[in-house]
């Protein structure tokens, strides 16, 4: 659009539940606008936001997609999002750009858990949101009880502003603000209709909650309503805008995304009554500070949101924080600290590019090929006041890595690069301990899908399993035992004796002391019998995990003037050590974690039922500080009982539950958990 200033930006985040019609409500209002020639569907796989071939392949939606749209004079931004929790990272990479959302609600399947964590959402952002009341042409749709729903979950901020009125197979769609009724053809092209006394007397019910809801957002309009006048349609208009930039105001819209239904009316509100993005004045530092948003400065600052880095190069999404974004101008990166030139600037619709020369302050767009910039940066012409973070959930799915063919670490290291730099939610490490390479993410389908990329993107199969934990070993007795290596094989030989008290340590690694007197071991072979015992503690008796809080005594032993060297006395420390630790009750020690679990009031019972069945011992239960009816329970749980609690909780919470696990310290293994691993590890062995 020629001569965009920041006043006609408009930046919507579209979320709500997996399936209620995101990507749909997307669809539709760039085909309204034009920017689009036909209507997709995603069943089809044919949509302008899901075009990622994953996405395609499985019918919904995976990524953040970015696509914009002109509409009376405006640019509308759209961040269509994910639906799943699995992909919750593109939900937050979204809302930090966003200045309002649209959350959609299917009429039939009523208020779900992604329509609360939507809202949650957009509390945490502060930013206004508005919902839309989708697929009302199912024949099982029922809005009146999807809006009570919501009232009553929501509070008395939503108002109703585009309501059906349904007569069999017949919808109307009613204006409250207008007061008009308007019917759709096939094609879903709108016209106005006749108010029948039918549609009067539906619309009087929903219209008195309007103004309910209109009336809090000035002193004049309340006491209007308290003394019983009538709102005009002036004050309505003004007040509903009023309301939706300050948060005092949700309005409800409704229709059918694919049928065109109460599209147009959702277009209508979001150019005309949502904020511009210079609305909130400032934005927030990475230090917390308050940065002043100044369209008209000669300072351009952008952030990256998001970043796509496949087989074809990556790709930077950003918003003008500051300023005009020029294209050839070149900016500081805060982060990496290196200068990156803006050689080509592009607009997003979905998938589709279109060069622009320069974007104003709030507008949205992406460059490619930046090599030295990444998610969370920002990038300055002037200055160095860096823009706060988004900050990902952390991912606690683990599982191990296990190439389907041989040789392909390498590759899977490659891929595996690329993925956790495109989605942070994504964590990656090779284990030295238990020499496995381990990815976590946030869910089953959020790791089906990065091996479904790997595949497609990278040419590399892999399979994923249960990853080995880390176990320890130690002892809690005392033993008191001979190493003697002694070997004779012509010329001269090699003689090493030492005898070594072992017991429990007080230091994490080895503690060794020498007591020897008299000389009967030279001190100059005291570094080999320590260095035998270090390499020999790599691996315990029980079940060849590594040693910890060993303490060692060298007090005693024998040497050859001839025969003795380092390497005999290394190996005679580690007959010591084989010998010795058998007899000081050796036992298993397992990765113990702290686990913070924040759920619903009416799930603790059975929370706490499930901490008890995974070893878990309960150390503290206080209701969830800023968020009503949430309950917080504090435990310890092993890490071995860990492997499947995000699938768990998810499922028992219907998906409200959230956790936080780290783990601290290692605690003894139970007997008869620490003889099957132990029975494993035999297995393993042979």
């Amino acid at each position: 659009m020629a001569n965009l200033t920041t006043e006609l930006i408009r930046n919507v985040a579209l979320l709500g539940h997996g399936g209620s019609g995101k990507t749909s409500l997307a669809e539709a209002m760039l085909f309204a606008a034009g920017s689009i020639d036909r209507l997709g569907k995603t069943t089809d796989g044919n949509t302008c936001c899901d075009y990622d071939p994953e996405e395609i392949k499985r019918g919904f939606s995976l990524s953040l997609a970015a696509a914009n749209f002109p509409w009376k004079g405006c640019k509308v931004n759209l961040l269509d999002t994910p639906g799943y929790l699995d992909f919750a990272g593109e939900v937050l990479e979204g809302m930090r750009v966003a200045d309002a959302a649209v959350i959609t609600v299917d009429a039939k399947a009523g208020v779900e858990v992604g329509a609360e964590l939507a809202w949650d959402y957009a509390n945490a952002a502060g930013i206004p949101r508005a919902f839309f009341v989708n697929k009302c042409d199912d024949p099982d749709a029922d809005f009146h009880a999807v809006f009570d729903a919501l009232h009553g979950q929501f509070g008395s901020s939503l108002c109703p502003i585009f309501v059906p009125y349904k007569n069999g197979s017949d919808i109307v769609m009613i204006d409250l603000i207008e007061m008009k009724a308007y019917s759709y053809d096939a094609k879903g092209k709108r016209s106005e209709t006749a108010m029948t006394p039918a549609y009067e007397e539906m619309a009087s019910e929903y219209k008195e909650v309007l103004n309910e809801a209109l009336a809090q957002t000035s002193e004049e309009l309340l006491e209007k309503y308290f003394e019983g006048e009538e709102i005009t349609r002036e004050e309505s208009v003004t007040a509903l805008h009023d309301g939706i930039i300050s948060g005092a105001i949700t309005p409800v819209y409704c229709g059918a995304a694919t049928k065109m239904w109460g599209v147009y009316a959702l277009m209508d509100a979001i150019v005309e009554s949502f904020p511009r993005p210079t609305a909130r004045k400032v934005e927030h530092a990475a230090d917390g500070a308050e940065v002043p948003i100044d369209a008209a400065s000669a300072d351009a600052a952008i952030f990256v949101f998001k970043t796509i880095a496949d087989q074809y190069g990556k790709q930077s999404f950003f918003k003008v924080m500051n300023g005009t974004l020029a294209k050839d101008m070149t900016l500081k990166n805060l982060t990496s600290g290196s200068q990156e030139k803006m050689a080509h600037i592009y607009t997003m619709c979905g998938k589709k590019q279109t060069e622009v020369d320069s974007l104003c302050c709030g507008d949205i767009g992406m460059i490619s090929k930046l090599a030295n910039t990444n998610t969370n940066d920002t990038l300055r012409l002037t200055g160095d006041a860096a823009y706060a973070p988004i900050v990902f959930p952390t991912p606690y799915l683990e599982r191990a890595i296990v190439p389907a063919a041989k040789g392909d670490e390498d590759k899977i290291s490659t891929g595996i690069a690329r993925l956790t730099e495109e989605d942070r939610t994504l964590k990656y490490e090779n284990n030295a301990e238990t020499k496995q390479m381990v990815i976590a993410g946030l869910g089953d389908i959020h790791l089906d899908v990065m091996v479904s990329r790997m595949k497609a993107r990278y040419g590399v199969s892999i399979v994923l399993e249960e990853p080995r934990i880390p176990y320890r070993e130690t002892i809690k007795g005392r033993s008191d035992v001979q190493g003697k290596h002694k070997k004779q094989t012509g010329g001269s030989g090699q003689y090493g004796d030492v005898h070594i008290r072992f017991a429990p340590g007080e230091e994490e690694g080895l503690t060794f002391t020498v007591s020897v007197v008299g000389g009967v071991v030279p001190k100059n072979f005291n570094p080999a019998v320590e260095k035998g015992l270090l390499e020999a503690m790599e691996h315990g008796v029980l079940a060849g995990y590594p040693v910890v809080h060993l303490a060692a005594d060298l007090y005693d032993g024998s040497y050859h003037p001839v025969d003795s060297s380092e390497i005999a006395f290394k190996l005679a420390a580690r007959l010591a050590y084989k010998a010795g630790l058998p007899l000081a009750n050796p036992i298993l020690l397992e990765p113990v974690g702290e686990l913070k679990v924040t759920i619903p009031d009416s799930y603790v019972g059975d929370i706490i039922g499930d901490l008890t069945k995974r070893r878990g011992r309960m150390n503290g239960m206080n209701p969830t500080e800023g968020k009503a009816g949430y309950t917080t329970i504090v435990g310890d749980v092993p890490k071995a009982e860990m492997s499947d609690y995000v699938i768990t909780l998810r499922a028992t919470t219907q998906g409200r539950g959230s956790f936080d696990f780290k783990v601290n310290t290692y605690e003894e293994v139970p007997a008869s958990v620490a003889q099957k691993v132990i029975a494993e590890h035999k297995v393993e062995e042979e």
